[in-house]
């Protein structure tokens, strides 16, 4: 019988490229994947995956009751199944996990950290919460033998803090075939005008998409979103208030499964990624946008963080912003789409890099942490 791994996260499993890529690779590495997360209300059916899924329907859904509640299920859900590797996917699904382990001597517990979790704004704004996830990981931390996460800044800072060695595998786009392009028309995508995108399951509050939006009013051009996010219903109204021409300008096109996202990525000219420096762990991010952005051939318009500037200065595929405000933003983005010539260079800097920053190469780094099994 293959060895078994048990994968938990606290989404609903739909949009999460970077645990689907894990579970993808563990399959291909020879494990039996079972991926456990939650249902919520507005859950959608998921596509046939090569793996196995649950989703647990809770009680709550957002908050310390959620938390709770999640954990608690998940560590009798986890107690009474067989597994050989345990993958924590953060810090909200990691105290159930440990304490499974507890029960489970032979089990390996592995831990991916995919952010800086209690540096969160959710949590720097709640100071007292803040303290209860900082006790859970200060307590588990140090005991972790596996530990890896999506960058450099962020692997420093945990070294530095727990004194432990981390792998790095940063959440990067795989190579981007585009086989099964739908045509504009298809996918309500406007002919014939200049196409930016903004693009993730996270467009939430001071990640800049309300800039985005104000600054299409002196763009000409259409803003599409893709995706979903806290601040979408409110950027709905604002643009519904407006009217003409902002509603014509800012196109809302929700959720979509990853490779119908990137059919939208395929066809922008410029992928905003515009995460603002208001909290430690926006300071260290490095969203995977970045990478689909490069992968599809889309110049990158981004903000002064850190991991990103890094990658969009090093293989030249856009602009970093000096200072971000709606005027900046307007400007720049006027600028690239009147000048061709330089959009065709970062559009061809973007194939290069796409060669050496894929998922390919990251799972080299996997294949360590999880080695193929009989």
């Amino acid at each position: 019988m293959s060895a078994r791994a048990i994968v938990s996260v606290t989404n609903d499993l739909y949009t999460d490229q970077r645990v689907h890529k894990v579970c993808t690779f563990l399959v291909d590495q020879g494990y039996d994947v079972l991926l456990v997360g939650r249902k919520r209300k507005s859950s959608i059916p998921l596509p046939e995956r090569a793996y196995r899924t649950h989703r647990m329907k809770l009680l709550f859904e957002t908050g310390a009751k959620f938390y709770a509640f999640f954990n608690l299920r998940l560590f009798f859900f986890l107690l009474f199944r067989k597994a050989d590797v345990l993958v924590s996917n953060d810090l909200d699904t990691l105290l159930a996990n440990y304490m499974a382990k507890k029960f489970k001597r032979k089990t390996r517990l592995v831990y991916d950290s995919h952010e800086y979790f209690t540096e969160v704004p959710e949590l720097t704004s709640r100071p007292k919460v803040q303290r209860v996830w900082l006790r859970i990981e200060e307590w588990i931390f140090p005991k972790l033998k596996d530990v890896y996460t999506v960058n450099g800044s962020i692997a420093e800072i945990y070294s530095k803090k727990y004194n432990k060695q981390l792998r790095i595998v940063r959440n990067i786009s795989p190579l981007w075939k585009g086989k099964e392009l739908q045509s504009k028309q298809a996918l309500g995508i406007p002919e014939n005008v200049p196409l930016i995108i903004l693009q993730g399951a996270g467009i939430n509050v001071e990640r800049g998409a309300e800039e985005a939006v104000e600054a299409m009013k002196s763009v000409d051009a259409v803003l599409m979103i893709v995706g979903d996010g806290d601040v979408v219903p409110k950027l709905k109204k604002y643009v519904e208030s407006e009217g003409k021409p902002l509603t014509e300008k800012v196109i809302f096109y929700g959720k979509k499964p990853y490779d119908v996202m990137m059919n939208y990525t395929t066809y922008a000219d410029i992928g905003l990624t515009l995460d603002k420096p208001n909290s430690l762990n926006y300071k260290l991010s490095l969203p995977n946008k970045v990478f689909d952005y490069m992968h599809t051939n889309t110049a990158v318009v981004a903000t002064e963080i850190k991991e990103v500037a890094n990658v969009v200065r090093s293989h030249n595929i856009g602009v970093v912003l000096d200072n971000f405000s709606v005027e900046n933003l307007a400007k720049t983005l006027n600028e690239l789409l009147a000048d061709q010539d330089r959009l065709n260079e970062f559009h061809a800097n973007c194939a290069k890099a796409a060669l050496t920053e894929n998922w390919e190469k990251e799972t080299e780094v996997l294949a360590e942490i999880y080695p193929k099994v009989d």
